[in-house]
C-alpha cells in the first residue's frame, strides 16, 4: 500500500490553521464578514494545492462555512452549485460519454491519422490535430487516454524494425507523446466546453456580471487561438528540439488501417451519436441567428446541451429491447466531482462578491500607477506558472474573481483581461503534475522530466507571448 504523502498530511491540517489565523486578523478596508471569506479561501487553496483531501470536496467547503458565518444562507450558496453553466458542462460531459461509449472518438482520430499522411512529422501533426479536435468535445484526459495506446503501437513498430531504436527514432516518440499531451491541454481552449477553467469563468461572468458570451463567440476567439498554439508546439518540437528527418518507416499506414478495420463498420448507435452530436453543435454555433429568426423561442447553450443530453437518454437504440444510446448507470463514469468543483469556484467568487473584497481590490487598483499591459502580463505569468503546480480549474476558481476586480480598478473591459488569464491555465507544458495529458504521457516511459521541462519551459514563454498579443489586439476585435 502507498504510503500517504507528507505533504498531505501536513495540508491537512495546515489548512484550517490558516483559516483561523486569517480569522483573527483585522484589516481596515475590508468588513469582518470580508476577513472570513479571505479565511475561507486560505483553507481551500492550502486544500487545493496540497490535495489533502479531493479537490472536489474542497469546494463543498463553502456549502458549510458561508451559512455558518452568516455570508450567505444556505439557499444562496446552495445555487451556485444548480447554476446554469454546471448543466451546460453536463450536458457536455454526456456528448463526449457516448462519444466514448460507442467508441466514435478512436474512429474519428484514426481517421484524421490516416488522412495527414505517412511521413513521420506528419503523422506527428496527424496525432497533435487528432487529439487537439477530440478535446475540444470530450475532456483533455479522455483524448489522451485514446490516442496513448495507439500512438504506442507506432513508437513499438519503430523499435522492432532493423536499425533498432536510434537517436531519431526516440526524437520521434517524444514528439508524439509531447505532442499528444500538449495538443490535449491546448485543444480545449477552442470552446466553451473543451477544458473546466473556460466553463468557470462563463458561470462568474453570467452569475455576478450578466456578462453572455455565447458559444459561436467563444469559437470565434477560442479556435483560431488554439490551431495557432498548437501550430506553434508542432514547429517547437519537430524542427528545433526533437527533429527526426531522415526517419523511413512503412508500416504506419497499415497499423492505422487495421485499428479502422478491427472498429468494423460504422455502426447504427455511432450514427445516432454522430447526428445528435452532429445537430447539437450546430444549434451552440446558430443560436443567436435562430434566436433572430424565433425570437420566442430563446435559446441558450445550457439548454442545447442539455436537449442533446436528453436525446442520448431518450432515443432507443433498439426499442424492442428497450435499448438506449446511453442508459444512467453509464454516469457512473461522469466527472461529478468537477460540477461540483464548478460549484465551489462560483460560491467562493459570489462570496468575494458579496462581502466587497473585489471592490476593495478595483478601488486599490484604480488608485495605483500601474501600466495596465504591465498588469496583464504579470496576471499572465501568474496564472501559467501557477497551474504547473495546482489544478487549473481550482486556480481560475480563486483568481478570476480578483482579476475581474483589477480589471474594474484599471477601467478596461473586463472580458480583455479576463479571457488571457484564464486560458493561460491551460498552457501549462513543463511538469508532468501540470494537468493530466502531461501525467498521462509522462508515464508512459519514453519522457523525462527534463525533456517535458526544457520543451515546456519555451512554450510556457511563447505562450505568455501570445496571450499578451490576445489582450492587445485579438480580444478588442471581438468582444
Amino acid at each position: 500500500m502507498t504510503p500517504h504523502p507528507l505533504s498531505k498530511k501536513v495540508g491537512l491540517f495546515l489548512g484550517p490553521i490558516i483559516f483561523i489565523c486569517l480569522q483573527s486578523i483585522t484589516f481596515e478596508s475590508i468588513s469582518e464578514q470580508a476577513c472570513t471569506v479571505i479565511a475561507i479561501a486560505g483553507w481551500m487553496i492550502c486544500w487545493w494545492i496540497t490535495e489533502a483531501v479531493s479537490i472536489s470536496v474542497t469546494a463543498l467547503l463553502p456549502l458549510l462555512l458561508f451559512p455558518l458565518f452568516k455570508i450567505m444562507p444556505i439557499a444562496d450558496v446552495g445555487a451556485n452549485y444548480g447554476s446554469p453553466i454546471i448543466f451546460l458542462f453536463f450536458g457536455g460531459f454526456v456528448l463526449a460519454l457516448a462519444l466514448e461509449k460507442v467508441n466514435l472518438h478512436k474512429r474519428i482520430a484514426l481517421t484524421i491519422i490516416k488522412k495527414t499522411g505517412s511521413t513521420p512529422n506528419r503523422v506527428i501533426l496527424g496525432f497533435m490535430i487528432a487529439t487537439g479536435f477530440m478535446s475540444m468535445w470530450i475532456s483533455n484526459t479522455a483524448s489522451t487516454v485514446v490516442m496513448l495506446p495507439i500512438a504506442l503501437s507506432v513508437i513499438k513498430l519503430l523499435i522492432k524494425d532493423d536499425d533498432g531504436f536510434t537517436k531519431q527514432d526516440k526524437n520521434f516518440a517524444l514528439s508524439v507523446m509531447l505532442g499528444i499531451a500538449f495538443s490535449a491541454n491546448a485543444g480545449g481552449i477552442a470552446t466553451v466546453i473543451g477544458t473546466p477553467p473556460n466553463s468557470v469563468l462563463i458561470g462568474l461572468l453570467e452569475n455576478e456580471y450578466h456578462i453572455e458570451i455565447s458559444f459561436l463567440k467563444w469559437m470565434i476567439m477560442g479556435l483560431p487561438f488554439s490551431i495557432i498554439l498548437i501550430s506553434v508546439i508542432y514547429l517547437v518540437m519537430v524542427k528545433w528540439f526533437f527533429p527526426c528527418e531522415g526517419l523511413v518507416f512503412n508500416t504506419e499506414k497499415d497499423f492505422i488501417d487495421n485499428e479502422l478495420k478491427k472498429l468494423g463498420k460504422t455502426s447504427s448507435s455511432e450514427r445516432q451519436v454522430l447526428i445528435i452530436f452532429a445537430i447539437t453543435v450546430f444549434l451552440w454555433i446558430f443560436r443567436t441567428v435562430i434566436n433572430k429568426l424565433i425570437p420566442d423561442l430563446e435559446l441558450s447553450d445550457t439548454m442545447i446541451s442539455m436537449f442533446g443530453a436528453l436525446m442520448l437518454f431518450t432515443i432507443p437504440h433498439n426499442l424492442k429491447r428497450g435499448e438506449f444510446i446511453l442508459e444512467w448507470q453509464d454516469t457512473q463514469k461522469l466527472a461529478w466531482g468537477i460540477l461540483m468543483l464548478f460549484g465551489g469556484g462560483l460560491a467562493l467568487a459570489k462570496g468575494m462578491s458579496a462581502t466587497g473584497i473585489v471592490d476593495v481590490v478595483a478601488n486599490h487598483i484604480a488608485t495605483s500607477q500601474i501600466s495596465i499591459l504591465v498588469m496583464a502580463s504579470l496576471l499572465i505569468i501568474l496564472m501559467l506558472f501557477m497551474t504547473e503546480l495546482m489544478s487549473n480549474v481550482a486556480l481560475t476558481a480563486v483568481l478570476a474573481p480578483v482579476v475581474a476586480g483589477i480589471a474594474l480598478g484599471l477601467d478596461v473591459p473586463m472580458l480583455h483581461l479576463l479571457i488571457p488569464v484564464t486560458l493561460a491555465s491551460s498552457c501549462a507544458f513543463m511538469l508532468p503534475m501540470a494537468t493530466p495529458p502531461n501525467a498521462i504521457v509522462f508515464a508512459s516511459g519514453y519522457i523525462k522530466v527534463s525533456d517535458m521541462a526544457k520543451v515546456g519551459f519555451i512554450l510556457n514563454l511563447i505562450s505568455i507571448a501570445l496571450l499578451i498579443l490576445l489582450f492587445q489586439i485579438g480580444l478588442p476585435l471581438i468582444f
